[in-house]
């Protein structure tokens, strides 16, 4: 089975859920129109289908290799981000000054997702480029900028995000890499661990975002600094100089994602330390990273879609050719038509959609904020964590029910759906794991407003609620989605009124339930648009009914049993002791 992009359904989402037809004319995408979007995602799949997924199965038997200090990635990657450099996909939603397309950040998602589904090991690679390229134009300073972007947005240069040390994982206050300044830039010492992609051959050079500690500056995360610190010095006209005092020094062998280059980093092993540059002010560097980091988190979802896809399809390929046991009421068949196989494959394919609904929503949101649209920056930030947190837990039930489907034809290796299994537990866990996500939803998105941006996207939902529940087709999903919505209101403002304490036990099943709900109603909301349009392509749309439908019915009632859990939290004598745990 080979993976096909699934056009058709990003193109209804990105104009009915994202908004793209709303945004494009308008600064800063002047440069964009809605009649461009389907010849680029067609160019988009074409890359994705014919040279990223051919791949998938090369990274995974022949992993990149550490040779005498240097990275040598799997054999055909390097002339595939030749031809994804070449074809601009670096500079998808890049500033035009820089080289960059000036794309709605919509129409990256949904290529993102693309390239993800094909070859997730290679996409880290340039997704983290991008992170890093929207961190410097919104940081750099202008000199930085114009030495560093226009490589950077070409793809010529990569770049890669440096947070984790041995002894400070998701928390950042215990940074001891050092920054010693020399002239008009630092000199960096210290070790990294986990980075993606931190070395390689594919590019002329690679540019680090280096979390770094300045001597002197303050204890914790306020005394964090960002600085650029790249493979290679460059030259006065922007060629690559002379090394840097910087390296891999191991590669991390890891469950899954086995083409992609994760590697130790050490800055200053010769001694003289990493030639590094200062990005905005001092002390600030943890607040420029949140940029690189929303961009990665929101890219990490779109991770979670493309998964859930790759595993949808590769589950509906192998049970429509599997035959075994006979199906009620026929002879013989294939195992697609067994109920509960059927089940299972409504299950990944509805929970696909609606990762891909909330992810696109998202994007869509980032796009207006950029267009001057009052409150789509505080939609954009409330929907990251879900689409973080929520899309690749969804990832790791489809990618288990796909294994489920191919039976013990999955759990070996030629089928590839081990492969998928493997790649995918990684997305609950890097770039903040599901807990963290949790507790900014619940923290800085939820509690510090007070519950407004929450109780304003549930009040849209249950409006749409209002408009479905008009409709012959839809008025049973509206009414099971619209209980939903109101059983979320009185969670929110009893969780408001608890304690700290409270709040962190109920974090991960209130995520889980608000992303359960807010994927029903933006397929309810997708749905009210399919029965609007129903002549235009009766397939296609009725199709949208029938996933909002099955949703709605069999995995809704996942975010009524989140809830209840939430809200049962703070009950006495349910916690075992310390002692009672052995610790």
């Amino acid at each position: 089975m080979t993976y096909r992009a699934p056009l058709k359904e990003m193109r209804f989402f990105l104009r009915e859920l994202a908004g793209v037809d709303e945004v494009c004319g308008k600064p800063p995408f002047e440069d964009a129109s809605p009649e461009l979007v389907p010849a680029i995602l067609e160019e988009a799949a074409k890359l994705a289908e014919n040279v990223l997924a051919p791949l998938n199965g090369a990274g995974e038997a022949d992993p990149p290799r550490l040779v005498d200090g240097q990275v040598r990635e799997t054999a055909g990657f390097a002339e595939a981000y030749r031809q994804f450099a070449e074809g601009g996909w670096s500079a998808c939603s890049a500033n035009p000054r820089f080289g960059g397309m000036g794309l709605p950040h919509a129409i990256n998602s949904a290529a993102s997702e693309m390239w993800a589904a094909a070859n997730l090991s290679f996409s880290i690679c340039p997704i983290l480029s991008m992170a890093a390229i929207e961190t410097l134009e919104s940081h750099g300073e202008a000199e930085l900028q114009e030495k560093f972007l226009e490589n950077m947005v070409s793809g010529r240069w990569t770049g890669t995000m440096n947070l984790t040390e041995p002894q400070a994982g998701s928390d950042l206050a215990g940074v001891r890499t050092r920054a010693v300044p020399e002239g008009d830039h630092y000199r960096i010492f210290g070790q990294k661990i986990f980075i993606s992609w931190g070395d390689h051959e594919m590019a002329e050079n690679i540019v680090h975002l280096v979390l770094a500690r300045i001597e002197g500056a303050p204890e914790g995360v306020q005394g964090i600094s960002l600085f650029l610190v790249p493979k290679y010095v460059p030259e006065e006209d922007n060629t690559p100089g002379e090394r840097n005092d910087l390296g891999p020094i191991a590669l991390e062998k890891k469950m899954g994602i086995h083409g992609s280059a994760t590697c130790a980093m050490v800055y200053g092993e010769e001694g003289k330390g990493a030639a590094g540059w200062l990005i905005g002010e001092e002390n600030k560097g943890l607040s420029y990273m949140f940029t690189m980091m929303n961009s990665a988190r929101l890219h990490v979802g779109l991770e979670g879609v493309g998964l859930s896809e790759l595993a949808t399809q590769k589950a509906v390929a192998f049970a429509a050719e599997r035959v075994q046991g006979r199906p009620l009421g026929r002879r013989d068949g294939a195992i697609i038509h067994h109920p509960d196989v059927r089940r299972m494959v409504m299950f990944m394919k509805s929970m696909t959609e609606a990762a891909r609904a909330i992810s696109y929503k998202a994007a869509g949101a980032l796009d207006r904020s950029l267009t001057g649209e009052d409150g789509a920056r505080a939609r954009y930030e409330l929907l990251i964590p879900v689409a973080k947190g929520w899309n690749t837990e969804v990832a790791q039930d489809v990618a288990s029910l796909c294994m489920q489907v191919h039976g013990g034809m999955g759990y070996v290796e030629e089928t590839g759906a081990a492969q998928i299994v493997r790649d995918a537990r990684i997305m609950t866990i890097y770039e903040g794991t599901t807990a963290i996500h949790a507790n900014d939803f619940i923290g800085r998105k939820t509690q510090r407003d007070g519950g407004a941006e929450l109780s304003r996207l549930l009040l849209e939902a249950g409006e749409t609620c209002a408009l479905a529940a008009k409709s012959d087709r839809l008025a049973n999903a509206a009414g099971f989605v619209g209980a939903s919505v109101s059983h979320a209101q009185e969670l929110t403002q009893w969780l408001l009124k608890e304690g700290d304490e409270t709040r962190a036990a109920a974090a991960v099943n209130f995520l889980m339930g608000c992303g359960t709900l807010i994927g029903a109603w933006l397929l309810l909301k997708s749905a009210l648009a399919a029965e609007a349009a129903m002549e235009q392509d009766p397939h296609f749309h009725q199709s949208r009914i029938r996933i909002c439908n099955f949703y709605a019915a069999q995995v809704l009632p996942r975010a009524e049993a989140c809830f209840s859990a939430a809200r049962r939290a703070s009950l006495p004598d349910q916690w075992l002791t310390d002692m009672a745990l052995g610790i």
